[in-house]
């Protein structure tokens, strides 16, 4: 039977499956729908049982189709990792997805020693709230900030993060107490788990109406607390370069308290840890957090 099956007649099959659509199938693949339509049409004739049930301009696939594509993708993968284990020829491109501030404030500045410790790795970084789904080859690994989303994924925790109050230098001078912070511009970060409102609840202190300045990433919040804009509520670990720099201080430090907690986490594939590309990094990173903030 193998002998009237072709390698892209299971391509183009793989493709449709994965993206859902014949269209999108031949966008991937750079050919015209029709052609992957035919490609497919003959995969099922030469197995002889439907793939796809087609509806108008929607499919989807068969309990046949469904069998197919699991033994196919798993069939993919490991011809995937077999060729990257024999590849000599070139650098081998490593996707990454994250956090926007995590990827910003920690993982930037630390990627010149990651790629001097791999240099046969090109590296593409791409930042952005959203989760990755990892349903086509769009990328790796995904540095997720929150619960983990998705089936089938290998989850490593970042180390705890603690979350305080961060200021300039100049500033922290005036603030010597919870009610010194009352009195200042607090600096507020949406789309984060922990808020002033969390902090001041801690501390037994009812927290004052939110208003001053505001930002969607804790990055962007970090360099107005730097540039002395106010009192910004965020994590010592994203604030590592410039608490190290002397750029931001924690006045409040040992007279309050503050949260602990794992913000970010690593993910990936399962079957993607088989890859060295995939394991050379995640080595790397928790072997950074080992070494400590100097890393």
């Amino acid at each position: 039977m193998l002998a009237h099956i072709s390698l892209p007649a299971v391509r183009a099959f793989e493709a449709a499956a994965r993206r859902g659509s014949f269209r999108a199938a031949a966008a991937e693949l750079n050919l015209s729908p029709s052609a992957v339509s035919h490609a497919i049409v003959k995969l099922e004739k030469a197995l002889g049982v439907a793939l796809f049930e087609r509806s108008g301009r929607s499919m989807a696939l068969t309990i046949h189709g469904e069998t197919l594509m699991h033994h196919v993708r798993n069939a993919f993968d490991e011809l995937r990792r077999g060729l990257e284990s024999v590849s000599a020829q070139g650098p081998q491109l490593l996707r990454v997805h994250s956090a926007p501030s995590f990827a910003a404030a920690w993982l930037t500045p630390r990627l010149p020693a990651f790629l001097a410790q791999h240099p046969g790795i090109e590296l593409r970084l791409a930042a952005g709230t959203d989760y990755t789904r990892f349903t086509g080859d769009d990328f790796d690994v995904d540095i997720v900030y929150g619960p983990v989303r998705g089936d089938g994924l290998a989850t490593i925790e970042m180390p705890p993060e603690t979350v305080t109050p961060l200021c300039a230098p100049a500033l922290a001078a005036s603030i010597g107490s919870l009610a010194d912070l009352l009195r200042a511009k607090l600096i507020h970060s949406d789309n984060k788990q922990v808020r002033w409102n969390h902090w001041f609840s801690l501390n037994g202190i009812s927290a004052p109406a939110p208003q001053g300045i505001r930002f969607d990433r804790s990055f962007l919040a970090l360099a107005a607390a730097s540039d002395g804009l106010g009192v910004a509520l965020e994590s010592t670990l994203l604030a590592e370069r410039e608490i190290r720099a002397g750029r931001l201080v924690a006045p409040l430090a040992g007279r309050a308290q503050d949260v602990s907690y794992v913000g970010h986490r690593l993910v990936f594939p399962k079957l993607h840890h088989q890859r060295r590309i995939v394991r050379s990094f995640v080595d790397w990173l928790q072997h950074s957090f080992a070494d400590g903030p100097n890393a």
